[in-house]
């Protein structure tokens, strides 16, 4: 869909090309998107992007900004609605898997990006997303301890890179289907299980 930005504000049409790169990545393989690609979407000539964004590798780093700050914000909500840490797990992993699923586009483009082997400001940006929702994980899972909803003797480095590998494995199943969908469909059943493994045997 094209988008008509002609009288956006620089900080709109920033964001409108996040946007149509988002959407692109979601129809098509994201390492072949160009520049003249996401500019013809848009309705924009790539000397208008260009006066936005130095070069590609600017709007990928963008975008990456973009979806961390989304992603964050959105799982922050989702834990500030519940009282229980256990409850805040689910609600947290649930909100991640209606994220992506409202978005494939954005771990298609992180996949492609992670592919290179060479240090770059998205890798970085994705790096410091990994921190602070490890960090909020390693949270919630001290306060499931401390009212004894979760194992006192929880290995919380290890239950944190469980609780991301099921996010990941279940995108990356759901990337192979070709149906986001599908995410939501099975999340919880498989948190189901994630949760036996953590919770408190009373």
């Amino acid at each position: 869909m094209a988008v008509s930005s002609k009288h956006l504000s620089a900080e709109e049409r920033r964001l409108v090309t996040v946007e149509t790169v988002i959407e692109l990545a979601g129809e098509q393989n994201p390492s072949e998107i160009t520049t003249a690609a996401i500019a013809k979407r848009m309705g924009l000539t790539q000397g208008a992007l260009f006066r936005h964004f130095p070069n590609k590798d600017a709007i990928l780093q963008a975008v990456m900004e973009w979806a961390s700050e989304r992603l964050l914000s959105r799982v922050e909500k989702a834990v500030d609605a519940k009282s229980s840490p256990i409850d805040a797990l689910e609600s947290m992993f649930m909100a991640h898997m209606e994220f992506i699923a409202e978005y494939p586009g954005i771990p298609r483009m992180l996949f492609a990006e992670l592919q290179h082997s060479e240090e770059t400001a998205t890798k970085r940006i994705v790096q410091t997303l990994l921190r602070s929702y490890g960090e909020r994980l390693n949270c919630l899972f001290e306060q499931g301890k401390a009212c004894g909803e979760i194992d006192g003797k929880l290995d919380n480095e290890a239950a944190v890179t469980l609780f991301i590998g099921t996010v990941q494995g279940l995108v990356m199943q759901s990337l192979i289907a070709g149906d986001a969908r599908q995410l939501c469909q099975s999340a919880r059943k498989i948190f189901a299980i994630y949760l036996r493994g953590i919770r408190s045997v009373l």
